[in-house]
């Protein structure tokens, strides 16, 4: 299951009577997890098998009329609210929300703040081992970009996922769950030095995808 997403008909990019839906797959790590991890692969090269499942994290979309930001967690029952040109609270439960925002604002929209709601679900807990976090990331960031009408190939939108995660918001990790999120389906991925990854979709065969699948919990 590859990325995807939905907007819904309005006579301009103006109006604010419309919304944009994405969603991302989670992923299942099946070999070479953890070698796609700097400074590891960027000495020795890392190499990775992982697909996609039939879950998926969620990011909606809706502009506002007002001067508000509005940034919803369905799943963790949060809703965080502030002033567009302000900073959310410190202790923030909604970081990776407030991390794709700022990003796509500032390097998309010309640092222009976009009054909004995101609302997002993730169809597994965080810390489950699916790839979630790198999931709604990619899924915010696919929705976001739609709104600020720039088109993002499965390469780009993968890199900017793992900039905004490990760069902007300091988090730890590999690169494998961005790549997996953004291609979808069965892969096997190369990871090298200076960040250059290379993802090499496998075609499986239907009774062998099909024994897989009912081999899998």
């Amino acid at each position: 299951m590859a990325i995807s997403f939905l907007r819904t008909p309005r006579s301009n990019r103006t109006s604010n009577d419309f919304l944009i839906r994405a969603r991302a797959p989670l992923r299942l790590g099946l070999a070479g997890g953890g070698s796609d991890v700097s400074p590891y692969c960027d000495e020795y090269g890392g190499a990775i098998l992982n697909v996609t499942i039939d879950k998926f994290a969620y990011a909606t979309v809706q502009p506002r009329s007002d001067d508000m930001v509005v940034f919803r967690s369905s799943d963790l029952d949060v809703t965080e609210t502030f002033n567009v040109g302000s900073e959310p609270v410190a202790d923030s439960r909604l970081k990776l929300h407030y991390g794709v925002y700022r990003r796509i604002m500032d390097e998309f929209n010309g640092g222009n703040r976009i009054p909004l709601t995101l609302t997002t679900e993730v169809e597994a807990p965080l810390g489950s081992g699916l790839g979630s976090s790198s999931s709604l990331v990619v899924a915010m960031v696919l929705a976001l970009s739609e709104l600020v009408a720039v088109p993002l190939g499965e390469y780009d939108l993968a890199r900017l996922a793992y900039s905004i995660e490990r760069s902007d918001l300091g988090l730890a990790g590999g690169k494998q769950d961005q790549y997996a999120c953004a291609f979808g389906g069965f892969n096997f991925m190369e990871f090298y030095a200076n960040d250059r990854v290379v993802v090499n979709p496998l075609r499986i065969r239907p009774d062998i995808h099909n024994e897989i699948e009912s081999s899998i919990l």
